[in-house]
């Protein structure tokens, strides 16, 4: 096909998400990424996007073949946006881009949290804004070089107006599956990152944490705290994993070798990958934890019932912003089983 009939898909976002989409997409598509300019310099600089992933496949992708671009308006003619800033950023990006898009064209926000959809939709009318879901963990381990960690297939919220584009998708080896539950998808995929604060107060690789017990009897704290959360405000997560969400936090505290029997999958991580939220903490920049935890935070309240665990972790990832700490897993545990109104682990 001509590189003239190809579709133009406009990337928001220059972060690990956006750039290893860009990557992957830019054979079967006209990519323009759009991003702050000292990042979209330091890709210039690198001279293009390096992507990898956990099956070995690699491939350069030269600044000639990309667009990349700090004005919002560099968006106008595309044919399809996704939006892949942090949750922080989405009022602002909803504002640039709404004098931008044409009407009709769909707004896929590939974002973390529950939200940004709406925080979209509201600020695009005449445009299709569907959420979306990124399963997989992307490490951007130098700028320009981005790495998929884990596994997964991207989800949508499914629209006629995405028809055209699943072919695209398909053909770049990234499947986007079109799901009519995306609040329930979106409310499973926040139960497994809760992981993402204790990731990167851990500071070591994600499948080194999660092979040990005392970091995963975290996560199941904030796990089962944010599930009776759920339960409260009427909200029934997704089954995105062989394991249904409330068995979880369960098997999270299973030892070690159980672990490994029952929940291989969740193992099946590349050695070197990492949260975002570590990524963010190494680079100096504002986490997503409010978007995240903080959500769990906020429902609670909303519903008045307690969540002082993923509050505890709120707190301490915005001091982690400041200063960090080098936290063992047992150090972790007390503070969090300390938190008044805690929920304690059922495990010995």
């Amino acid at each position: 096909m001509s590189a003239h009939a190809l579709p133009r898909i406009a990337i928001y976002g220059a972060g690990s998400v956006g750039g290893y989409l860009a990557a992957r997409l830019h054979e079967h598509a006209r990519i323009t990424c759009i991003g702050r300019r000292r990042v979209i310099d330091a890709w210039r600089i690198h001279g293009g996007l390096d992507w990898s992933d956990l099956q070995g496949a690699h491939e350069h992708v030269a600044t000639r073949d990309l667009e990349l671009q700090v004005d919002p308006f560099a968006a106008a003619k595309a044919h399809l946006v996704l939006v892949t800033v942090k949750s922080s950023a989405t009022e602002t990006v909803a504002r640039e881009l709404a004098p931008v898009i044409a009407p009709g064209v769909p707004v896929v926000s590939f974002q973390n949290g529950l939200h940004n959809a709406a925080i979209l939709r509201e600020a695009l009318p005449g445009r299709p804004v569907l959420a979306g879901m990124v399963p997989f963990n992307v490490l951007q381990r130098i700028p320009g070089d981005f790495h998929q960690g884990s596994s997964g297939e991207l989800m949508v919220e499914a629209h006629d107006s995405l028809k055209a584009f699943l072919p695209v998708f398909e053909a770049s080896g990234l499947a986007l599956m079109p799901r009519t539950d995306m609040p329930a998808v979106l409310a499973a995929k926040l139960l497994l990152n809760l992981n993402n604060a204790i990731n990167a107060l851990a500071n070591v690789p994600l499948k080194e944490e999660l092979s040990q017990r005392d970091w995963r009897r975290c996560l199941a704290l904030a796990q089962r705290e944010a599930i009776a959360v759920f339960a409260a405000a009427g909200i029934h997560p997704a089954k995105l994993t062989p394991l249904p969400p409330p068995w979880l936090p369960r098997v999270l505290e299973m030892p070690d070798t159980w672990f490994r029997r029952l929940a291989s999958r969740l193992l099946a991580i590349d050695p070197v990958a990492r949260s975002s939220m570590w990524e963010d903490l190494e680079r100096g920049r504002p986490t997503e934890v409010d978007a995240i935890n903080g959500e769990v935070v906020r429902l609670a309240e909303r519903h008045h019932v307690a969540a002082p665990v993923n509050a505890r972790l709120v707190a301490l990832l915005h001091e982690a912003e400041q200063s960090r700490r080098s936290w063992s897993a047992q150090d972790l545990l007390d503070e969090l089983q300390s938190t008044p109104l805690g929920y304690s682990s059922a495990a010995p």
